[in-house]
C-alpha cells in the first residue's frame, strides 16, 4: 500500500486485470457477456472540471510557498502534478514533456517540437512554450528558460516523481545549481483540497457507491473476482466513472491484502472482500466492503464487527491539529486491546491506517505510524484500519474523508452491519 506515480501499474491492478474482460457463463452461473444496465444512468452531469481560475489560483499558491522555502523554480514532469498545475494531459516517455514554475511570472512549458500543437489543445493556463528538437537536449532548453528569467543560481525544486534522468540532465545543462526538493511546494498546494477538488471526490465517491448497490445483488455463487470485477466496472462507466481499479477477493485470499493469485471462486459462508474506485474529472474515490456470500460465521462477524469499531476510532482521532499518525496509533491501540498484533504482526491489521487520496489514489501524506503532519482543513484520507487472518479470512472497510474546520466528514457512509454492506 505505497504511493504509485501516475503512470505506473500497482498490485491492485495487476491482479484485477482481466476484471475488464467480457463477463462469460461458468458452471451455474447463467450471465450475458453484456449485463443488462438500462436501470441505471450517468450521475455526475452535473460535475464542474476544474477551470482556469482554479488553475491560477494554484500557480499563485505554488510561487507563495516557493518564496516562503527559497525556491527559485520547480520542474514537473508529466504525471498528476502536470495535470494539476497545467491542464496538460501527457504520458511519460523518453521524450520529455514538464512544466518549470517560476518564483514569479509565466510558467514555461517544455515539450518536443511536433507535440506542441496537441500540448496547447489542453493547455489550462496562460504559460510560455518552449520546444526542443529531436537532436537537442530538453534539459538544456530547461536550463535556457532559467538563465533567461535569471533563475539559474536560485535552489530548484524538482517534484518527487521527476525520473532520474531529467534531474541528471538539468545538473548537467546547470553544473552550478541547487537542486532541491519540491516537496514543501507541490505537497503544500495539493495536500490541501479546494471545494472544488472536494466536489469532484464526492461524485466519484457516489459513483462508487451507486456501482456497488448495483453489483451487490448480482453476485451469485461459482462468480470468479474477474466476472464481479467486470459487473463493477460496467456499472461505473454507466454511472458516469471511470474505472480506476477492481480488486476483489474471495475466502482465504481476503487475508492478503492485496489479494492472492490462486484461482478463486464464491462459496456459500466465505468472504468476499471488494475494494474498488473511479476517477470523476482526474479525481478519485477509494471505498471497500466486505460481506459474507451466504450466512456468516459466529468467527466472521466479531471480526467484520472490530474493523468497523477501528474504522471508527480512526475517524474519531482525525482531528485539526493531530499529527496524522497519531490516527493510526489509535486504531492499533483498540485492537492490542482485543489481542491483535501487536504492532503490524497478524493476525491484525499489517498496514497503514489509511492514505491520503486526490488525483492520485493515494498521496501524501498517510495515517501512518510517526507521521508528524498535523491534519488540517482539505486534506483528504482514506480510512480502511482491517484485520486479517492468515489461512482464514480478511476484513476490510474502507470510506474516505475531508477535514473540515469541525472535524472529518465522510465521502461515504461506512455499513452498519455484515448484512448491510451498503446501507
Amino acid at each position: 500500500m505505497t504511493m504509485q506515480p501516475l503512470l505506473s501499474i500497482d498490485r491492485r491492478r495487476v491482479l484485477a486485470g482481466a476484471a475488464s474482460l467480457p463477463l462469460l457463463g461458468v458452471a451455474g452461473v447463467v450471465r450475458a457477456a453484456e449485463p443488462d444496465l438500462s436501470a441505471l444512468a450517468d450521475i455526475t452531469t452535473a460535475t464542474r472540471p476544474i477551470d482556469r481560475a482554479e488553475r491560477d489560483g494554484r500557480i499563485a499558491r505554488a510561487q507563495a510557498l516557493m518564496k516562503a522555502n527559497n525556491i527559485g523554480a520547480v520542474l514537473i514532469e508529466s504525471g498528476s502534478s502536470l495535470i494539476y498545475f497545467t491542464g496538460v494531459r501527457w504520458s511519460r516517455s523518453e521524450r520529455l514533456t514538464a512544466v518549470v514554475i517560476p518564483v514569479e511570472g509565466r510558467p514555461c512549458i517544455v515539450t518536443p517540437f511536433f507535440e506542441e500543437p496537441s500540448i496547447r489543445e489542453s493547455l489550462g493556463i496562460v504559460a510560455d512554450v518552449r520546444v526542443w528538437q529531436e537532436d537537442e537536449d530538453a534539459l538544456g532548453v530547461v536550463a535556457g528558460f532559467l538563465k533567461d528569467r535569471k533563475l539559474a543560481d536560485r535552489p530548484i525544486g524538482i517534484e518527487e516523481t521527476t525520473r532520474y534522468f531529467a534531474v541528471d540532465g538539468l545538473a548537467r545543462a546547470l553544473p552550478g545549481a541547487k537542486i532541491v526538493s519540491a516537496n514543501p511546494v507541490v505537497r503544500g498546494c495539493r495536500m490541501i483540497k479546494t471545494p472544488a477538488e472536494i466536489a469532484l471526490m464526492q461524485a466519484a465517491t457516489d459513483v462508487t457507491i451507486a456501482a456497488y448497490r448495483w453489483t451487490y445483488p448480482r453476485i451469485e455463487k461459482g462468480m470468479t473476482p474477474q466476472q464481479i470485477g467486470a459487473l463493477m466496472n460496467a456499472a461505473t462507466r454507466k454511472l458516469g466513472g471511470s474505472p480506476e481499479f477492481e480488486l476483489i477477493l474471495l475466502g482465504e485470499a481476503a487475508a492478503y491484502p492485496h489479494g492472492s493469485g490462486k484461482p478463486q471462486r464464491v462459496t456459500d459462508g466465505e468472504v468476499v472482500l471488494m475494494d474498488c474506485g473511479c476517477t470523476v474529472q482526474s479525481y478519485q474515490s477509494d471505498v471497500s466492503r466486505t460481506f459474507v456470500f451466504g450466512a456468516a460465521s459466529a468467527e466472521q462477524r466479531k471480526v467484520w464487527d472490530q474493523v468497523r469499531a477501528g474504522q471508527a476510532t480512526a475517524f474519531a482521532a482525525a482531528q485539526i491539529g493531530t499529527p496524522a499518525g497519531q490516527v493510526d496509533d489509535a486504531v492499533r491501540r483498540y485492537y492490542i486491546a482485543n489481542g491483535y498484533g501487536p504492532d503490524y504482526r497478524l493476525p491484525g491489521l499489517s498496514h497503514r491506517t489509511g492514505h491520503g487520496i486526490g488525483m492520485d489514489g493515494h498521496e501524501p501524506v498517510n495515517l501512518v505510524r510517526g507521521e508528524k503532519t498535523p491534519l488540517a482543513v482539505g486534506m483528504c484520507f482514506s480510512d480502511e484500519p482491517g484485520l486479517y487472518l492468515p489461512g482464514k479470512f480478511g476484513v476490510r472497510l474502507e470510506d474516505c474523508f475531508h477535514m473540515t474546520a469541525a472535524g472529518p466528514k465522510w465521502f461515504s457512509i461506512p455499513p452498519t452491519s455484515i448484512e448491510k454492506p451498503f446501507g
